[in-house]
């Protein structure tokens, strides 16, 4: 059951659910498996946070409907059977679900899944620096 309250007992499980991914996160820096990737601890806590806005029930895994949500918020829509299959790809232990180690599995992986494309593309997009303020001004010589 989803549960999507505020409040004290929301801010404790959020906490808990923090602390237990960033024990997963010292697990992949001290395995030693995963030394030949760059910036390994930046990553993985850009990971975390990716995964904890898209576990919008805090249950540690990413459902089916959290993975439409979260594909529609990226503009990304998919059909039922386009997200099943998208969590078959990831998905090692036959949960129907996507685990945090299955998430990080996928994105420090070398196999890129069409889920690792799409959230690698929208992080690109996001650090794309929107330029501010007005425009530098332009003489007709400056025209092609």
């Amino acid at each position: 059951m989803a549960n999507y309250q505020g409040g004290k007992a929301y801010g404790q499980l959020r906490r808990d659910q923090e602390s237990g991914l960033d024990e997963l996160n010292r697990s992949y820096l001290t395995s030693g498996d995963w030394d030949d990737v760059e910036d390994l601890e930046e990553r993985l806590e850009a990971y975390k946070k990716q995964f904890m806005e898209f576990d919008e029930d805090n249950s540690g895994d990413i459902d089916i409907m959290e993975l439409k949500r979260m594909m529609e918020k990226l503009g990304q829509a998919k059909t039922h059977l386009e997200l099943k299959k998208m969590i078959a790809e990831v998905d090692k232990n036959n949960s129907g679900t996507i685990h945090y180690n299955e998430f990080l599995d996928m994105m420090l992986g070398k196999k890129s899944s069409v889920l690792k494309l799409i959230l690698m593309f929208e992080e690109k997009k996001k650090a794309k620096e929107i330029p501010k303020g007005l425009p530098p001004k332009k003489s007709l010589a400056d025209l092609p």
